[in-house]
């Protein structure tokens, strides 16, 4: 079929509307692509391209009911097509998502939690990210299968009532990895999932799955992952749609894992953002956001006031999204991503910790200078959420990625200086033994 385009005398296909918008949108000009492939699918409401295309020009705008609709018609085109069982999950995922932050504007929650009586705290402890070995390539596996990994800091991750890291990278024993190509020398990461194990011996009760390596190895890791950690009983958010909720004691704790790519919630799409932490508030005493954003590397140590860019990519206004989150209900942000060490502020009585840096991550990283400091965070919330106390726990990686208590305390004085630099006025006071407290 073909179109006469008025006051020309051309005539333009389908195909070649595909063609134009798709070179538009590589463009950055997704307005026009939209145009074209609208124009193509007047044209031939059957045109498989066409719908997939426009799919993709409406997730660049997070207009997630437009791709759900457009996908699902390419799966009813053709059943098997060969990309749409892998994204149309997770823009399903950012659907619901959406959903949920529009049901919290415009009407009452389902439910609603009675506020923790005065007196009533919690206390936290958090870490960076955790790569416990890959077996992607050959020869970084830890030895004795990891068992003995996390021995040492093993005692300051039990010690709470509830502690979080960031899980860098999937779980899985198959899949496969179209991230790297013959030759090249890039970061997949895969580790066994026997390896989940060792985080719930080391009492791991929330994991952020939002973050550049989530995906490493497909969506059948990606699943795999989260079926392990659904049977280790570790609750989870990354994925667009997936929440994590954990009791601590009766006290309901909510987490929500965001990320600066689409596949994961969205650390700059800040409406969305807000949206959705206003939903979980209704219904959980205490929120926790966690972030997987920033620029990385020894250079990356300070936050700036604008959006950080990193290889092109777009990994957060991380000031504006803190203080977008907390004022809708977030309790606590926690930062992870850079590879170091950041600054921490308060905000409205509200801890964000910008960085948690590398904290148990095996065989594949940088661990030169900053790269290898790092520390347990504990954070003590009163029935409002806000700081009561806190102390940094100072780690050290040693070898190949092990972890261990670091009696020098460098990540202490470390955080100290970043947060008088970076937040002057609202940088918690930090004490020679790593304690903390709001500044009086």
């Amino acid at each position: 079929m073909w179109i006469l385009l008025i006051g020309t005398a051309l005539a333009v296909t389908p195909a070649e509307l595909l063609e134009h918008g798709m070179a538009a949108q590589r463009g950055g000009d997704v307005d026009t692509a939209l145009g074209k492939y609208q124009t193509c699918l007047t044209i031939d409401d059957a045109h498989v391209g066409c719908h997939w295309e426009i799919g993709w020009a409406y997730w660049t705008q997070g207009q997630w009911t437009e791709v759900v609709r457009h996908w699902e018609r390419v799966r009813s085109l053709q059943p098997g097509h060969p990309e749409v069982d892998k994204h149309l999950p997770t823009a399903r995922g950012h659907l619901k998502s959406q959903e949920l932050a529009r049901a919290s504007a415009v009407g009452a929650p389902a439910t609603l939690r009675p506020p923790l009586p005065a007196g009533r705290t919690v206390r936290l402890r958090a870490v960076g990210d955790i790569m416990l070995g890959t077996d992607f390539p050959d020869g970084f596996l830890p030895p004795n299968k990891g068992a003995n990994l996390l021995d040492t800091v093993r005692p300051l991750l039990t010690d709470a009532d509830v502690t979080f890291g960031n899980l860098e990278g999937p779980l899985c024993d198959g899949g496969q990895t179209h991230k790297c190509k013959p030759g090249q020398n890039c970061y997949a990461f895969r580790t066994p999932t026997a390896y989940g194990a060792y985080l719930k011996q080391a009492g791991f009760d929330l994991l952020s799955t939002a973050n550049n390596h989530a995906a490493d190895f497909g969506e059948t890791c990606r699943t795999q992952t989260e079926e392990t950690l659904e049977q280790l009983g570790i609750a989870y958010s990354g994925r667009p749609g997936t929440l994590a909720t954990f009791d601590a004691d009766g006290i309901k704790v909510g987490m929500i894992g965001f990320h600066s790519s689409r596949n994961s919630h969205y650390i700059n799409d800040h409406d969305a953002a807000a949206g959705m932490v206003r939903a979980m508030k209704g219904t959980h005493d205490l929120v926790i956001v966690s972030f997987h954003g920033g620029a990385e590397g020894s250079k990356a140590l300070h936050v700036p006031d604008e959006m950080e860019i990193f290889y092109g990519e777009q990994r957060g206004h991380l000031r504006v999204f803190a203080k977008r989150v907390i004022e809708a209900g977030a309790d606590l942000v926690l930062g992870h991503g850079p590879h170091v060490p950041r600054g921490m502020q308060l905000i409205d009585g509200h801890l964000v910790a910008y960085s948690l840096g590398n904290f148990a991550t095996y065989g594949r990283f940088n661990l030169s200078g900053p790269l290898g400091l790092s520390l347990v965070l504990e954070a003590t919330l009163d029935h409002e959420g806000k700081l009561v106390s806190g102390k940094i726990i100072p780690v050290r990686q040693v070898g190949e990625g092990v972890p261990e208590p670091d009696d020098s305390g460098a990540a202490i004085d470390l955080v100290r200086s970043l947060s008088q630099e970076d937040f002057p006025g609202s940088a918690p006071t930090i004490a020679q033994d790593g304690t903390f407290a709001p500044a009086r």
